[in-house]
């Protein structure tokens, strides 16, 4: 994985891990892949890796079986979708407003746009 300089890596995983459940390559109570083997595949320190497990953890995303290893937790899929509307909203919309102000679009003619984009 190549990872890019404006975000943390461990945040980068996170993208990673959510875009995996977004995309049902990884499934509800199904088992992934241990933090060694991720920190091994993304080559990257396991501490870093155990930074986005642990945090993908506190967002109910993945749980914790001791002995086993993490799994895909249940409902998994709308707190992703959950979490990542929260950061398009938070982080991408008010740019976006911002550039579309600046040109003169309006809500209609996005709307038109997006149409367009979607057929």
């Amino acid at each position: 994985m190549k990872f890019t300089d404006n975000r943390p890596i461990y945040k980068q995983i996170i993208d990673h891990f959510c875009d995996q459940i977004i995309n049902g390559k990884w499934s509800e109570e199904e088992r992934i892949p241990s933090v060694r083997d991720i920190a091994v595949k993304m080559e990257v320190n396991p501490n870093t890796a155990i930074r986005a497990f642990h945090e993908l953890q506190e967002n109910g995303i993945l749980y914790n079986q001791r002995g086993v290893g993490y799994f895909v937790a249940e409902n998994a899929l709308d707190k992703v979708l959950e979490l990542k509307r929260k950061e398009f909203i938070d982080q991408e919309l008010p740019c976006f407003f911002r550039t579309m102000k600046q040109l003169g679009f309006t809500c209609s003619e996005l709307e038109e746009l997006y149409k367009k984009q979607h057929e």
